[in-house]
């Protein structure tokens, strides 16, 4: 089965609208969503609807930190984030509120294991961005595959017998055996605020049956939705993140 795996939507209606056809047209069977639609983006309203949409429709969604913030604001974010929540949480009408707030922090699916940030304290919005990170992540679970998003730079770490974890770079498009010999942590890097040297957005896609792993990048409209980011008073560099100048 063909999965698709999104994360860090962060209100970017154009992003998501784009990785969602690319997958369709993929043949994905299977969504799975990593957290945090909203923050940083224009169109939070319309991403939570669609994610909830994708739910209904029997996705697999967990929440993420920028969702959590919309009800239990308790400090942590930096002052960029913070802006964003601030202006994030008056436009969330009251059942969209209580989609994210329903939203559990992991999900599992024929043995592995989806989270936004980590597997050892989900609710606690740690990164995994190094070997020792991702060493930690792979020991205090049993799961053959971790998935998680957070870091918005995709990512791929292997845990081998001698229990130390190697880090891969991927390369966009090109499918990645994921050895049964191997336990796996991916990051999958973020649809609607992608950082790193492509403005493309980022997802992965995950066959089941064959155990490969295809990171993607994903052209779309990335100055309409800078210019609505602009048009929102949003902090400025959200828009310059968009076009990959910040």
């Amino acid at each position: 089965m063909l999965t698709a795996i999104f994360a860090d939507i962060h209100g970017n209606r154009e992003a998501f609208s784009a990785c969602l056809d690319h997958a369709r047209k993929a043949g994905a069977a299977r969504i799975v969503l990593l957290g945090d639609y909203v923050g940083y983006g224009a169109d939070p309203e319309w991403c939570v609807d669609r994610a909830r949409q994708l739910v209904e429709a029997g996705a697999t969604a967990v929440r993420g930190n920028h969702d959590d913030a919309i009800d239990n604001d308790e400090g942590g974010m930096n002052a960029i984030a913070t802006a964003a929540i601030d202006w994030t949480r008056p436009r969330l009408d009251d059942g969209q509120r209580a989609f994210l707030a329903g939203l559990p922090l992991t999900a599992e699916l024929d043995g592995r294991l989806f989270v936004h940030a980590n597997a050892w304290a989900p609710a606690d919005w740690d990164y995994v961005r190094n070997e020792r990170e991702a060493e930690r992540c792979l020991r205090c679970c049993g799961h053959g595959a971790v998935f998680v998003g957070h870091v918005h730079v995709p990512a791929l770490y292997a845990l081998g017998a001698d229990r130390i974890a190697q880090r891969f770079e991927p390369h966009a498009g090109s499918a990645i055996p994921l050895l049964g010999s191997r336990r796996w942590l991916a990051v999958v890097g973020a649809v609607g605020q992608p950082r790193g040297a492509s403005t493309a957005a980022q997802y992965c896609m995950f066959d089941t049956a064959r155990r490969g792993l295809r990171f993607e990048q994903v052209p779309y409209d990335a100055e309409g939705a800078a210019r609505k980011v602009e048009k929102a008073g949003l902090p400025p560099v959200l828009a310059q993140r968009l076009r990959g100048l910040a």
